[in-house]
């Protein structure tokens, strides 16, 4: 099978001649830079630069040497832009190592910390001394200015947002272009990423807690801003699917609804705020092209999966199993005819990082043999590997998956 071919079998909800894996394939299954240099090192692999593709998590992008030597299935849609030597200043990580990061992002240092500021030049983000990490700092709607007219605005005023791609508008005809060249040079999946952020969105522009007491005090107000931003999906989803719904295999959207101990919200708001609206952008991709609708959430959302599904998700990502009610064998056996899990095949927040090589190797067996029968399952780590994870611990992780299929 080739890795297209992988990755729509496990979609499917069919085996395939082994579990698919993604590495990098999207800005929540990547490689935080410090350690990616360190595992370049550590495999002997030749010198090269080390590209901060995302410079609030850090994350670089992994070369091709890398994706083979561990039998990667996915591939970024970005990877068909941004490549060439202008398109990169130089810059260097926490930890001195000397990197590159994208032209347009405007990061400066600024008393003992380093910033990221907007086109305007108000300072959006920071990493103070001794982080490893963008914070947030500035939030667009935090004194209440949200009329509608206003939104598009304050996104060139967000951390997110603001860095994600360069500025000024997009060329439609050079990102169909450089999808169809991608489409044509690799047999790995393409995932797009579009975002449509609907929950999280209203937390980059309001803070999460003014953003919480809205839905729960001004549901009227919640609303307006709601079909607002929704008006902006779907016009950018026309848009973006217009230009490369024929090259991709995966459109990735994002919303955080998860935290630790369970969902943020409570499953009667999701469906009165954000389940409609969910519907209404996942079926019309679906309509536009023939891709499979993947969504971003971190933390424990067991409570709100019917619903995702109902609504017309496909695949969810990462599968945060150290979460309360996300044990992978009980969503195996509640959804896993239902919805693909993509993600969950190692613990990142502990064992990842804290663990030997071995204890490592024997989680993902496990994991695998848990969430792999049937298909409908992508390995992936549960989220970014982060810049404390030892090497070893890294080849120990994908020789595992690749030696339990």
């Amino acid at each position: 099978m080739t890795s297209r071919e992988r990755i729509l079998a496990a979609l499917e909800h069919r085996e395939g001649d082994r579990v698919p894996i993604d590495f990098s394939g999207h800005r929540s299954s990547g490689i935080a830079a410090i350690a990616y240099a360190k595992l370049r090192e550590y495999l002997g692999l030749a010198a090269r630069p080390i590209r901060v593709y995302d410079v609030i998590q850090q994350l670089a992008i992994v070369d091709e040497d890398v994706l083979e030597r561990f039998a990667v299935d996915t591939i970024e849609l970005g990877r068909g832009f941004a490549l060439d030597d202008e398109s990169w200043s130089p810059w260097v990580l926490p930890d001195a190592t000397a990197c590159f990061v994208p032209a347009w992002t405007r990061i400066e240092r600024d008393e003992g910390r380093w910033v990221i500021r907007s086109p305007s030049g108000r300072v959006l983000a920071q990493m103070p001394e001794g982080t490893l990490y963008f914070e947030q700092t500035y939030y667009p709607f935090l004194e209440g200015q949200d009329n509608p007219e206003a939104i598009r605005d304050a996104l060139e005023e967000s951390m997110w947002t603001s860095v994600a791609a360069p500025p000024g508008p997009i060329d439609d005809e050079a990102l169909s272009e450089g999808a169809k060249q991608l489409r044509r040079k690799t047999e790995r999946a393409i995932i797009g990423l579009f975002g449509g952020n609907l929950f999280e969105m209203g937390q980059f522009l309001y803070r999460n807690d003014q953003f919480m007491m809205l839905l729960a005090s001004e549901p009227r107000r919640a609303h307006r801003f709601l079909d607002a931003l929704v008006e902006i999906h779907l016009a950018n989803l026309e848009r973006f699917l217009g230009a490369v719904g024929e090259y991709i295999d995966i459109i990735l959207f994002g919303d955080d609804l998860g935290m630790q101990t369970g969902p943020m919200i409570s499953p009667a708001m999701y469906r009165e705020f954000f389940k409609p609206r969910h519907k209404l952008l996942w079926n019309r991709a679906k309509e536009l092209a023939d891709a499979k609708v993947m969504l971003h959430c971190c933390g424990g959302v067991r409570e709100l999966l019917d619903d995702l599904i109902e609504a017309g998700l496909d695949a969810i990502n990462p599968v945060q199993i150290s979460c309360t009610g996300m044990d992978a064998a009980e969503l195996k056996a509640q959804f896993g005819s239902r919805l693909t899990f993509w993600g969950g095949g190692c613990d990142t927040r502990d064992l990842l990082a804290n663990g030997t090589p071995q204890q490592v190797a024997e989680h993902v067996r496990e994991q695998v043999k848990i969430l792999g029968p049937g298909g409908g399952f992508v390995f992936q780590q549960v989220h970014n590997i982060l810049a404390n994870v030892p090497p070893e611990n890294i080849v120990a992780m994908f020789d595992a998956v690749n030696d339990a299929s």
